[in-house]
């Protein structure tokens, strides 16, 4: 049996690029813990009395334009990022927006320099007070369906690809859902679990609401795999079976690009075809054999949302 599915109408692209509005941050703190290698920082942006304010949903994305020019002595572009905060904002009142913003550092690959992101780091350097310029909000299907307590979900993020997952739960919280929520993170270390303190209360204080942490550079799986978020497909299937066999059960992957083909993988060995388009000429192949290629050709279906980056 199948059940519709029907998203809300949000606002998108109040507010464009031609003519951002000025925002205040009011909070820049550190989002990892002591000793974790990566810089990750949840900012909050005062939108008081912009178009944006009560018109941003958990899910979708602000946009930001840095300060100064690039290489070509043009205005930097704007860059997304995905809202952390809930439908309400963070004060409850839709004026107080957030965002988790990871410091980019790396390593060019031909030249060894360092690579600095530009707006990433411009953000996470700003100190409360600063004015930035926001555009948004972008995005329409990255969100939570209308009559969202009549679904399950299961939520798989790497990174800061919890960041729109937090504020969804917090929507769903408010509204005192009654289905089953599975939030599947996955980082390198401990010390990246993002949002930890909110989403272990949960897990102990919610029957319904379920914390699975897949820690990838530490102990390994029983088979010596590192422990990625699909996996929990495997060594929770007692959790996440039941759930996934439901008709009302709907399923979101936000993080890195690449994450979702091992999920696709799985889902497909397990035979929850539901959630996914594949092609005729894969039907019969064992999912394991799959090329990039050919995982390149599988698509998600309705009851599947994919956001990476």
């Amino acid at each position: 049996m199948s059940i519709e599915i029907t998203y809300p109408d949000v606002a998108i692209n109040l507010v464009r690029a031609k003519d951002p509005v000025e925002v205040t941050i009011v909070e820049n703190r550190i989002a990892t813990e002591a000793g974790s290698p990566s810089f990750i920082r949840h900012i909050t942006f005062d939108v008081s009395g912009t178009p944006l304010e009560g018109n941003i949903t958990a899910g979708q994305s602000i946009g930001i334009i840095p300060e100064g020019t690039d290489e070509n002595g043009k205005p930097h572009k704007v860059r997304l990022y995905s809202v952390s905060s809930p439908s309400r904002g963070e004060d409850g009142q839709s004026t107080l927006v957030s965002t988790t913003v990871k410091r980019v550092i790396d390593e060019h690959w031909d030249t060894k320099d360092i690579y600095t992101g530009v707006c990433s780091n411009y953000l996470c350097s700003l100190p409360v007070g600063s004015k930035v310029k926001m555009t948004g909000p972008s995005g329409k299907r990255f969100i939570l369906p209308e009559a969202a307590n009549d679904f399950n979900y299961l939520f798989f993020a790497t990174g800061t690809g919890i960041a729109p997952f937090r504020g969804m739960t917090m929507d769903l919280m408010e509204q005192g859902v009654h289905n089953e929520i599975a939030m599947i993170f996955g980082c390198p270390f401990r010390t990246d679990l993002l949002y930890r303190d909110y989403f272990e209360t949960l897990n102990q204080q919610s029957t319904h609401f379920h914390y699975l942490k897949s820690i990838s550079r530490e102990a390994p799986r029983g088979d010596g795999s590192k422990h990625y978020v699909q996996y929990q497909l495997i060594d929770n299937r007692e959790l996440l079976e039941p759930m996934l066999r439901k008709d009302n059960t709907l399923i979101y992957v936000c993080g890195l690009k690449g994450m979702e083909t091992g999920i696709y993988q799985i889902l497909a060995q397990q035979g929850y075809l539901d959630y996914l388009k594949i092609p005729e000429e894969l039907q019969d192949k064992d999912p394991a054999s799959w090329s990039w290629e050919e995982i390149k050709s599988i698509k998600p279906s309705d009851r599947m949302h994919v956001e990476v980056y």
